[in-house]
């Protein structure tokens, strides 16, 4: 009986451990992911994949397909094409903050910060993320806003939160 517990306590340690490793990347979460394919294109057009699946730990906030859909499609077009690959490149650091914060952190640092907090993205520049109509959302430079809609989206080097608007640099 105890040789039988010990086999399937050794068992489900290993199907548990490697359903943990299948987990991957962010970027492996976000390439199995449909509503991202936009967003997977983008950061291969951007040269960004290898960055993304290092260690980290990063927090990116992800655009959906439909964000991405919200600009004209002829401005993502010309952003995917190889000469404009470092303004893309630009674009999509400003989504990532170095570090991985959990919606719990993200809430923890607005109660702390009165409801307002800035997060310096990778690309340099601040990214605000605010509490708002009870909803939490994220101020770019140019004062646009994107509702974070899911979040703590669990990747093996970092976290994602998923945006509902593509937010721009300056």
């Amino acid at each position: 009986m105890k040789k039988l517990v010990l086999i399937l306590t050794t068992v489900a340690a290993l199907v548990l451990s490697q359903n943990v490793k299948a987990q991957g990347t962010i970027v492996d979460v976000a390439v199995g992911n449909d509503n991202f394919s936009t967003l997977v294109t983008a950061l291969k057009a951007g040269d960004l994949v290898a960055a993304l699946q290092g260690d980290g730990p990063f927090t990116v906030f992800a655009p959906t397909n439909d964000a991405f859909a919200k600009i004209d499609s002829k401005t993502l077009g010309s952003l995917l094409e190889k000469e404009n690959q470092k303004a893309l490149a630009n674009i999509l650091t400003y989504h990532v903050v170095s570090g991985k914060l959990t919606a719990k952190d993200v809430v923890a640092a607005l109660k702390k910060g009165k409801g307002k907090v800035e997060l310096k993205a990778l690309n340099g520049q601040t990214l605000t993320v605010m509490q708002k109509d009870g909803k939490i959302w994220l101020k770019d430079q140019k004062g646009n806003y994107s509702e974070i809609t899911a979040t703590d989206v669990m990747g093996s080097n970092g976290v994602i939160h998923v945006i509902n608007t593509v937010v721009m640099p300056k």
